[in-house]
């Protein structure tokens, strides 16, 4: 099987949990640390499938690996090549196949729970998962839904939280969460956690339980790895 290609936009914001997944799974992958000026490949041919990750850039900056990344996903959706993103690598699926990124109505940090949205694609990938349940976010921008994909989770504060086209899955959200990583974000992004809110949790609050937390969203995440895992092998 060929690789995985994982796309690291920023060092602290890398594959966390779905490297450990991948690995449980033996399922091989390729980190491209964009952050680290790792080349952007020109085609899709040495891989079996394109994962995103976030970062704090938006999707809309005029970043020219940003460019390279939009042209690939376009390649991979003309093959029906597998893709996964988190967060910014949502949007950056959204943007390459059709969506719009804006600003959400509010910025969504912290521990916030999610909604199933009752339809046919939502009971394909998400069957196994309750109807309500938490993970974490970290984002100030939204996606739209593009033309021919299905809405699968919403929350209180942003609508489009994940959606689904064929073999492709895109989260605003985050599963790919694990507690040093939490910590970390907390610290390297602490100027934005000054004005808590509804939307908005304090650093405090984040880290608060944070390990039963961590605990709960993994077998989330594996639920929803595990699904997307299937067209692979």
């Amino acid at each position: 099987m060929k690789p995985i290609a994982i796309f690291r936009h920023l060092e602290c914001e890398g594959p966390g949990y779905f490297a450990d997944f991948l690995d449980q799974q033996d399922l091989p992958y390729t980190l491209i640390r964009v952050d680290q000026n790792d080349p952007v490949p020109s085609c899709i041919d040495d891989y079996s499938a394109l994962v995103f990750m976030g970062g704090p850039m938006s999707v809309n900056d005029d970043i020219p690996w940003i460019a390279k990344e939009l042209t690939l996903i376009q390649q991979a959706a003309n093959q029906d090549m597998p893709m996964l993103g988190h967060c910014l690598g949502g949007q950056l699926i959204a943007k390459a196949l059709g969506g719009l990124i804006t600003a959400n109505p509010v910025k969504e940090i912290g521990w916030h729970s999610v909604a199933r949205q009752q339809n046919a694609t939502g009971e394909d990938w998400l069957a196994e998962l309750p109807q309500n349940f938490e993970v974490f976010h970290w984002h100030g921008e939204t996606f739209s839904i593009p033309d021919g994909a299905s809405l699968l989770l919403s929350s209180q504060y942003c609508e489009n939280q994940a959606f689904a086209m064929g073999n492709t899955l895109a989260l605003q959200c985050h599963v790919e969460m694990t507690t040093p990583m939490v910590k970390e974000w907390v610290t390297e992004y602490s100027d934005e956690l000054s004005a808590p809110s509804a939307s908005l949790q304090s650093g405090d609050l984040i880290l608060e339980t944070l390990e039963a937390k961590i605990n709960q969203l993994k077998p989330i995440a594996d639920k929803i790895y595990q699904r997307w895992v299937q067209v692979l092998v």
